[in-house]
């Protein structure tokens, strides 16, 4: 498969994950990075689970893809943003 082929079939339901310090902006925060990209969030697409001890949050948003260069966009401006430890 070369670099510009894509294992994903666009469009399609992708979870972006990311995982940043407990706050209570975290998930707005992701969200409003995610909506730059993806503006039609659906109700219901956004979950957020703390860990054991709730030092950290990881935030789960699950878009309509519509191509790989989106999707690198959207971790990238994640991967930016200082709220973000890490995005999946």
């Amino acid at each position: 498969m070369s670099e510009t082929q894509s294992a994903l079939q666009f469009p399609c339901h992708f979870p972006i994950k990311a995982l940043g310090i407990t706050s209570t902006e975290l998930d707005i925060r992701v969200v409003q990075i995610i909506r730059r990209h993806a503006p039609d969030i659906q109700e219901g697409a956004v979950t957020s689970k703390p860990s054991r001890n709730g030092k950290y949050t990881s935030v789960t948003v699950t878009i309509l893809a519509t191509s790989k260069q989106q999707l690198d966009a959207i971790y990238q401006d994640l991967s930016e943003a200082p709220e973000v430890i890490m995005a999946l």
